[in-house]
């Protein structure tokens, strides 16, 4: 049970921060205009990146430890759903980020505005994944699945 509780709270920790970024900091970034949001995008990325990345391998690895263990079905589930959002990350948000984090980026071009909006899609993406995960994870942890 410990490492379900783990990938549960790894999972409401992860999803808490992806909720806030979604629906609070990015439609106020994106308020400031194209050069403040990425002013601001920038340091914001790096921080949340150290905290999000560990939370959302430390969930999924405690998932699978706790379905190994024999939690069930339902912790693999949605450990994997968090699992998810790595390689989705790496493979789908990466290349945005990377053309944001470039500082030769002229930070008052539609361009650049056009890729603030593609991060905050694409990053909403995570949101609703992660809330998928820890629906889950409750509904299983409650003994509703």
């Amino acid at each position: 049970m410990v490492f379900e509780l783990v990938a549960l709270l790894c999972t409401a920790f992860f999803t808490g921060a992806a909720a806030y970024i979604t629906f609070v900091e990015q439609p106020a970034r994106l308020a400031c205009g194209t050069a403040v949001a990425l002013a601001q995008w920038r340091p914001s990325y790096r921080r949340a990146a150290v905290m999000q990345a560990p939370l959302a391998v430390v969930g999924t690895l405690s998932a699978v430890v706790a379905y190994l263990q024999g939690r069930g079905l339902p912790v693999l589930v949605g450990g994997l759903f968090l699992g998810a959002l790595v390689p989705f990350t790496l493979i789908v948000i990466l290349p945005t980020n990377k053309q944001l984090l470039d500082l030769a980026r002229d930070s008052e071009s539609a361009e650049t505005a056009a890729l603030l909006q593609r991060w905050g899609q694409l990053y909403a993406v995570r949101t609703g994944a992660s809330l998928v995960a820890l629906g889950i994870l409750v509904a299983h942890v409650f003994g509703y699945v």
